[in-house]
């Protein structure tokens, strides 16, 4: 049997904050995502959502349980298999401006992502730009992160993410502070992605919108656990645990869906590219 893209076992992971606190972050959560397969978690601020995810890149230790990456774990890999291990994986940050360097242009990021594969030329990096709809790519390679808007600084972290060929993004809040009009375009973008590469995603979310939009399945966080996790039709139509429920509630009554926010086959126009 094929073994899961990641496969994250039992982690729980506990912070000190002072001598005498201590904040439990996560508790003994585990979580699968196969190929292909986009897996949203979901919860409100603070429920460990964003540390988990730390976790499944190898960013943060977990105290106690294991995160499996093709079937190897990832913590007890070094050298050349951890390399390997970490481009499988790629990152998409909330924050575009925090994840860039301000004294690097889009060539010099994306170069830099492209030689984890080997040669990277500048028309590779131009390519990339294009495929996430910064067109013509050349005319965006030499600015840096501050000449460009916030919809295009996401559009060049997604591009870098793509860059090492990953079979699995996982996006923290990728839409999170864009206003209405970049959300649907970066949306777009990674169904698009998706569509088009067969790449996976965890997405890590406190919208009901974007998730029911987006995923396959949903995993409910809440407090450090996940308290339900299902098929995202199933679990976000027919929640079961009380807090999704609550969740669920706090939607607007015009929730989005797949064909609302992200139409079959659309692909963001340059000139939306803001």
């Amino acid at each position: 049997m094929t073994p899961a893209l990641l496969d994250i076992v039992d982690v729980s992971k506990t912070f000190r904050r002072t001598r005498t606190e201590v904040v439990q972050a996560v508790r003994s959560v585990s979580l699968t995502i196969s190929a292909g397969e986009t897996v949203a978690l979901i919860g409100e601020s603070g429920s460990g959502k964003s540390t988990l995810g730390r976790m499944a890149l190898g960013l943060l230790k977990p105290d106690s349980g294991r995160v499996l990456v093709e079937g190897r774990s990832l913590y007890d890999l070094s050298g050349a298999d951890l390399r390997s291990a970490r481009v499988a994986m790629q990152p998409v940050f909330q924050d575009a401006t925090a994840a860039l360097n301000p004294r690097r242009t889009a060539r010099e990021h994306l170069l830099q992502a492209l030689a984890v594969r080997g040669a990277a030329t500048e028309d590779q990096a131009a390519a990339l730009l294009e495929s996430v709809g910064l067109q013509p790519g050349s005319e965006y390679l030499n600015r840096f992160p501050h000449e460009l808007s916030g919809g295009q600084r996401q559009r060049l972290t997604v591009a870098r993410a793509l860059a090492p060929q990953p079979r699995l993004i996982i996006a923290d809040e990728p839409l999170s502070g864009a206003d209405v009009s970049i959300r649907g375009q970066i949306l777009n973008l990674l169904l698009d992605i998706k569509r088009e590469r067969g790449i996976a995603y965890l997405l890590i979310t406190h919208d009901i919108s974007v998730a029911r939009a987006f995923s396959d399945r949903v995993a409910i966080m809440r407090r450090g656990e996940i308290v339900e996790m299902g098929p995202a039709r199933l679990v976000l139509t027919q929640p079961e645990h009380e807090y999704t429920r609550h969740l669920l509630a706090a939607v607007p009554a015009l929730p989005a869906t797949r064909s609302s926010i992200a139409r079959p086959g659309h692909r963001c126009a340059p000139g939306l590219a803001r």
